[in-house]
């Protein structure tokens, strides 16, 4: 077995459910996850390329479905206009709370463009910085201040006001634990 194809079936065992995730966060939906992260995989490895390590990889494939995320958004964008306005059913199969916020969340990143969403994704599930998106989008750090200004605005209006964990009476401060 080549070095590459080692490495890309350690991607797939080890990190495979991490990026289909990811995927399901930018595209909002569990098949066109699907169908992103096995484009990206293909384009990564398609064309032997010298990706020799495991984190490496993971990298250049998140890349790769960012950019096939919005490459294809910008092509569908004139026929698939209104898909975000389609709402998810209100009833909820499952009973606990984690999943009705999981769907509700899901629901509103739905709702937002396509750079928006990804600003969000990027900076709320990949903990990145407002540099680090603004270099991995091609943007100004101040746009990306803004995308993350609007669509935080956005969401807070469909799923509530942010709440700090030292606002949430759920949670203990650590200097309070002290």
């Amino acid at each position: 077995m080549a070095a590459w194809e080692q490495v890309l079936d350690d991607l797939v065992q080890v990190r495979g459910h991490a990026l289909a995730r990811y995927a399901a966060l930018l595209t909002g939906s569990r098949a066109e996850a699907e169908d992103l992260l096995q484009e990206a995989l293909v384009r990564c490895f398609g064309q032997v390329r010298p990706l020799r390590n495991l984190v490496a990889a993971e990298t250049y494939v998140r890349r790769a479905m960012l950019n096939v995320f919005l490459d294809g958004h910008r092509r569908r964008e004139r026929w698939t206009g209104v898909r975000h306005l389609i709402a998810r059913p209100e009833h909820v199969e499952s009973p606990e709370a984690a999943a009705a916020d999981r769907v509700s969340v899901e629901s509103a990143l739905a709702s937002l463009r396509p750079r928006l969403r990804a600003c969000v994704v990027l900076r709320f599930y990949d903990d990145l910085t407002v540099p680090e998106i603004a270099q991995r989008l091609g943007l100004a750090e101040g746009t990306v201040k803004r995308y993350l200004s609007d669509a935080v605005g956005r969401l807070e209006d469909v799923l509530g006001p942010v709440v700090s964990s030292s606002e949430r009476p759920d949670t203990v401060d650590i200097k309070e634990a002290r």
